[in-house]
């Protein structure tokens, strides 16, 4: 890269104003370790020019420039900025820059590469969190401030490029961006000058209709100015009130902004200038004057009542105070005109208020507002940012910002899960949702969030929510959600217990009487019918003891006798059972007919395991191995309803089961499971999911086998795997 003529002339203007201005910020030996470093990058080509043609190394001081002048940002802000093309595209280090200059310059670079790093990490800038994570990102204020001086920067220099997508771009990303930034920040001549070149680069047309308006009438509008003020000072002086005034024009954004709003051509915006008067009161006498004033101007001029806004007698929660009315000044044209003192100005420009907030920028939170308003303050009152050295930012401190798979970034407060994720998604992904994996790592649905983290949910159809998810989520979004799902469940499988309740009833020809059902739901200390029959679906209740119960109420005399045949009554349970005897074994084929089973999945039974069969309220019979973890509950409950059962003498296709693996985390440590699985000779692998933390992994494998013997022999060679500590069948 060469400077051109033109160019070289520029530097040196800029780089004799910058060292005016900095003077004896800097040290002895920053200008000659700054002019080394520079031209050894431009001597040795090692910057090239950007996708405008423009050239970096004169960027960054036209930067500079911007920031010392317009912002009032010091030595390591200068220094850091003009070192910024050579450390980003790396032939300059973050070491090289602490060596050379200090921690200050350093820190700054630090956080100008990290907002790099959020850039390319999203192409979605357009969300208010986007701005949010952009400043907890950056860290050191000063960070944000070069930035805005950057794109201030940029606009000004691309007004004659070729590549005009590019400058849209940019042009919507100062609009959407930059300008409400620079706005927060109290820095309004900025903020209006990146609306004005993004209105010129976005909708061309517009912007130069309204600029040839206002040159035309500028001589007009100014001397209107004169004259409507005039005659308002006279009358505040002979009032004897101390006072100053402000007149403005609206900027051409503004007046854009006006013109859509109110669908109107330009004259037709009233309001093109506004003006201030600023009264030097204090405690009780600030609402007089203000009031006073108002009653001078509006005897005066005719006032809007629809135009007046009294934040006087009740201030805005933010705590601003002002007293706005518009009145119909000469020629018949509306004038807006806003009275306040000199504290409550104070309060709006860098208080409570936050001006920019005034404004109609959406605020992001009481933090943010406390923060701004103190680098605010730093800024007008002329500090040199020393005090920003060790400012970092705390922001947010209840929030974090994550983004999807495509780069959107979503907002939660601090403490929140993969599973407060999956909900804002969607309420059937949250349903469904088994894990997640962030930064590429699979991690399990309690893992908290962080800031900056990439979510991708996991899902499965055969999930459920479970009322345990209520003490996982942290947003109420999720919880009502996990609430209203596990009500949706309980009331389908309520459902479900009722029609197999009546269907029982029907099976045993038995006529329902519905109030005496209800009064046997009472007498059973159920309060609400839905309760009653969610303890059914849940196997708390079994549907053979309520017939039991239901007869018992029906016909107390039929306990002791018979059933209205003449034959001895069989409980529920006998009629069920068929008075299986006890050497009665079901034998469990593949091809067995007439009798309904299926293999429990909470043990998950495979050929050769000691099994028994439990009778379901449905009627069918489940299979559970000997060694299920319920086991104990259902032969102390449920003893009745126990069937024998064993395998038939060949087993018959193959069964899943879930084996847990934990080792040693090695990045061969998959490969070498599935390597082992493949090989075994009638087993295939279903699925498997791998977690690490610390060093180790722990690993769910679900595979398919014929029966017992395989998967001993399986989980024998599982076990020989270098790094493996432990197989467990689940």
């Amino acid at each position: 890269m060469i400077f051109d003529s033109r160019e070289k002339d520029k530097a040196l203007s800029i780089i004799n104003s910058l060292r005016i201005r900095l003077n004896t910020a800097l040290l002895p030996d920053d200008e000659g370790r700054l002019r080394r470093i520079l031209f050894t990058a431009i001597r040795e080509g090692q910057i090239d020019r950007d996708t405008f043609g423009l050239n970096p190394i004169l960027m960054s001081m036209q930067t500079a420039y911007i920031a010392v002048n317009e912002i009032g940002l010091r030595r390591d802000s200068v220094i850091a900025t003009l070192l910024t093309p050579l450390v980003l595209n790396d032939t300059y280090t973050l070491d090289e820059a602490e060596r050379d200059f200090g921690a200050g310059p350093k820190n700054i670079l630090q956080g100008l590469l990290h907002v790099q790093e959020l850039y390319k990490k999203t192409p979605v800038i357009e969300t208010e969190n986007f701005r949010n994570l952009l400043l907890s990102f950056a860290e050191d204020m000063r960070v944000i401030l070069l930035m805005i001086a950057d794109r201030v920067n940029v606009m000004r220099e691309i007004r004659n490029v070729t590549d005009i997508e590019s400058q849209r771009r940019v042009a919507e990303e100062a609009s959407y961006l930059y300008a409400p930034l620079a706005h927060k920040l109290g820095l309004y001549k900025l903020k209006s000058e990146l609306e004005d070149l993004s209105l010129k680069y976005l909708e061309h047309d517009a912007y130069y209709h309204i600029k040839e308006k206002l040159s035309a009438t500028k001589r007009a509008r100014d001397k209107y100015i004169n004259d409507f003020i005039g005659p308002i000072r006279e009358k505040l002086q002979a009032a004897g009130l101390r006072f100053h005034m402000k007149g403005r024009t609206k900027s051409i954004h503004s007046i854009w902004q006006k013109m859509k709003k109110q669908r109107c051509p330009f004259e037709g915006v009233y309001d093109l200038f506004a003006i201030r008067i600023i009264l030097d009161s204090e405690g009780e006498q600030e609402k007089k004057d203000c009031w006073q004033v108002y009653s001078i101007i509006t005897d005066m001029y005719q006032p809007n009542p629809k135009r007046l806004r009294d934040w006087l007698s009740v201030p805005k929660s933010n705590g601003y105070e002002s007293l706005h009315i518009t009145v119909l000044g000469p020629e018949q044209k509306w004038v807006e005109v806003q009275i306040r003192t000199e504290r409550m100005d104070e309060i709006a420009e860098h208080g409570l208020a936050a001006h920019w907030r005034y404004k109609g920028v959406k605020a992001g939170g009481g933090g943010m507002e406390e923060w701004l308003a103190i680098v605010r303050r730093a800024l007008e009152a002329g500090d040199d940012m020393q005090v920003m050295d060790q400012f970092r930012m705390d922001l947010y401190e209840d929030e974090v910002f994550v983004f999807t798979p495509k780069g959107e970034i979503k907002k939660f407060p601090m403490g929140a899960t993969v599973l407060d994720f999956a909900y804002l998604i969607h309420s059937r992904i949250g349903n469904q949702c088994v894990g997640a994996r962030i930064n590429g790592r699979n991690v399990q649905i309690r893992e908290e969030l962080h800031s900056g983290d990439t979510v991708e949910i996991l899902t499965s159809a055969q999930q459920k929510p479970k009322r345990d998810w209520l003490q996982i989520v942290k947003t109420s979004h999720a919880k009502s959600k996990i609430r209203q799902a596990i009500k949706e469940a309980q009331a389908a499988d309520g459902l479900y217990a009722r029609e197999v309740l009546y269907r029982r009833f029907k099976n045993r020809k038995i006529e329902v009487d519905e109030p005496l059902l209800q009064q046997l739901i009472k007498k059973m200390g159920y309060k609400e019918v839905s309760d009653f029959y969610i303890a059914i679906a849940n196997e708390q209740l079994d549907v053979l003891t309520v017939i039991d119960r239901y007869l018992e109420l029906k016909n107390p005399q039929a306990s002791a006798g018979d059933d209205g045949e003449g034959a001895p009554r069989k409980s529920a349970s006998e009629y069920v059972m068929k008075e299986r005897r006890d050497d009665d074994v079901l034998v469990i084929d593949r091809n067995l007919k007439g009798v309904d089973y299926t293999l429990a999945k909470c043990c998950n039974p495979i050929y050769g395991d000691d099994v028994f069969g439990f009778v379901t309220v449905s009627g069918g019979i489940r299979i559970h191995r000997q060694d299920c973890p319920n086991a104990p509950e259902m032969r102390s409950r449920y003893g009745y309803r126990i069937v024998k059962a064993r395998w038939s003498e060949k087993g018959s296709g193959r069964y899943d089961i879930t084996m847990q693996v934990i080792g040693n985390d090695d990045i061969d440590i998959v490969n070498n499971i599935t390597s082992v699985i493949s090989k075994e000779e009638n087993t295939a692998l279903r699925s498997i999911n791998i977690d690490s933390d610390d060093g180790l992994f722990k690993g769910v494998i679900t595979v398919a086998l014929d029966d017992t013997s395989r998967l001993e022999a399986l989980i024998r060679k599982l076990q020989n795997i270098k790094g493996v500590k432990s197989v467990k069948r689940m």
